[in-house]
């Protein structure tokens, strides 16, 4: 059969293929279109435009679409393309970029006034802005404003140290082209992936050694999520009780390597709020290329990275008034020394408990659910992180309008105002949606049951507060704000629920 995709006859001889499938064999390869969690449907990444409507490609049947124009972000007229590009740019609209594509093929086709923003982003989902620059930049391109001059060196700057591995903040970044690992794979690469049993399963596409493998999709459980461990005995003022969190990047693990060499960073663009720092994909390229005598790129799909990444570990917390008290956590490499940085009186109490593999470099784990919990004990406002970075906030969820979260960040010098409000404006929605809904199925014997990207419980864009985020000046040296940020609005959301003791709160 034939697709004509961008302008292009496009001849497809497998009648099993996705339209996802199709459209990342294409050469030159087509990296605007992401897979964020094929086949689930659920994350807009892979958003194209079918006879000019959008179409999610993992779940879109490559024969259903015979003889029609496709069209993906790079097919979109040049103007049209680059006043969204250059909009989401001067919002900070994207920071890895990865899911971006996929809603700017979306807002190019839809927002006109037909559609209304809230339906167009609930096919979608984004991690890292928290939608309302999403919103911003959308009100920029119906009436562009003049740019003033900017430094890019010095966003790039802020968004490495907001993301904590090096980052790039450019048009190119909005467009999907930040350098991610899977867009980068060279022609004649071998693909593995997991085979369920602790192996690898290899094909010479990705969608051959998908089938290769023969697993079948999970789905969202109905098991009961809960915060798996009980409080440590004692009489306390202030109580909190963790579930296992899933940290819900967009980006599925990738590395590729050719022989002898050193693999492609599963990173790229992105830090994956800490995630990735030690994800098992490099290791297994490197060891398969060597095997194989050819280059292998290890690419993990959505349900694998919850069945083998690292998790937020579970806590259970019980203070005095004073602030001092227990805490109870699941044993992770690390988690003591990051308590400790910020509560060093403390008694941590590490506990093996069946469940997912859990990791201390995901965002502020251990040290922010102690700090939150020590400042709902003692009645303060202010959170102060490791580094020094100072964050407050405030919660109105009866305000008009979604509810207001007022957010003031003091993090050194600001380098780059439009990154800096872009990442506290994210950190301010995952608190949001961490204290409120986000939480994992997990069975008696560890296994994860949540296995589709909407049962994690992220909140979507028609369901996050309006955010307002003040940056207090500073001369010292640039820190990490974003963090701090992430645990003052945690704070407040948590305080605008009673401070119920037990997390997510809100459901």
């Amino acid at each position: 059969m034939q697709l004509e995709v961008n302008g292009s006859t496009v001849e497809v001889a497998d009648m099993s293929a996705t339209l996802l499938d199709v459209l990342r064999d294409v050469r030159p390869r087509l990296a605007s279109v992401k897979d964020g969690c094929a086949p689930q449907g659920q994350c807009g990444c892979c958003t194209v435009l079918v006879d000019g409507e959008p179409r999610v490609a993992c779940v879109t049947p490559a024969r259903r679409v015979d003889g029609r124009a496709i069209t993906t972000l790079e097919g979109l007229p040049d103007e049209l393309r680059d006043a969204w590009s250059d909009a989401f740019t001067a919002c900070g609209a994207s920071q890895c970029g990865f899911c971006t594509p996929g809603i700017l093929v979306r807002l190019a086709a839809r927002v006109d006034g037909s559609t209304s923003l809230e339906n167009a982003l609930a096919a979608h989902l984004c991690r890292c802005t928290g939608w309302q620059t999403i919103r911003e930049a959308v009100v920029d391109v119906r009436s562009p404003s003049p740019r003033a001059p900017r430094d890019l060196d010095a966003a790039s700057r802020r968004a490495t140290i907001e993301g904590r591995t090096p980052q790039h903040v450019g048009r190119d970044v909005a467009l999907g082209c930040g350098g991610f690992a899977i867009d980068t794979v060279p022609d004649g690469a071998r693909y593995a992936v997991p085979d369920g049993d602790g192996g690898w399963v290899l094909g010479d596409s990705l969608a051959e050694a998908r089938r290769a493998s023969g697993r079948i999709q999970g789905r969202r459980t109905t098991i009961a999520a809960t915060a798996p461990l009980s409080l440590p005995p004692g009489e306390w003022t202030t109580t909190l009780r963790t579930s296992w969190v899933e940290p819900g990047y967009l980006e599925p693990d990738v590395a590729w390597c050719e022989p002898g060499g050193e693999p492609a960073s599963s990173l790229a663009n992105g830090g994956a709020f800490g995630a990735k720092q030690h994800s098992i994909v490099g290791d297994a390229a490197r060891l398969l290329a060597a095997r194989e005598a050819r280059t292998v790129a290890v690419v993990l799909g959505r349900e694998d990275t919850v069945r083998l990444g690292p998790k937020r570990p579970p806590m259970a917390i019980g203070l005095r008034a004073d602030g001092s008290g227990v805490v109870r956590v699941a044993r992770t490499a690390g988690i003591a020394d990051a308590i400790r940085a910020v509560a060093p009186g403390l008694v941590v109490d590490e506990v093996d408990i069946a469940g997912p593999p859990t990791s201390a470099d995901i965002r502020g784990a251990g040290w922010v659910e102690v700090a939150v919990a020590i400042a709902a004990a003692t009645g303060a406002t202010q959170i102060t992180a490791a580094n020094g970075a100072t964050a407050s906030s405030t919660v109105d969820l009866d305000a008009e309008d979604r509810g207001v979260i007022d957010v003031r960040v003091r993090c050194g010098a600001v380098l780059d105002e439009i990154v800096l409000r872009s990442y506290c404006i994210g950190a301010a929605h995952m608190a949001y949606s961490w204290v409120t809904s986000e939480r994992l199925a997990v069975d008696a014997t560890g296994a994860v049951h949540d296995l589709t990207i909407r049962s994690f419980g992220i909140v979507k864009a028609a369901e996050t507060p309006r955010i307002a985020v003040t940056i207090e000046p500073d001369d010292g040296p640039p820190v990490n704000g974003s963090d701090a940020v992430f645990a003052a609005v945690a704070l407040a959301v948590w305080r605008a629920h009673g401070l119920l003791s037990e997390w997510p709160c809100g459901r």
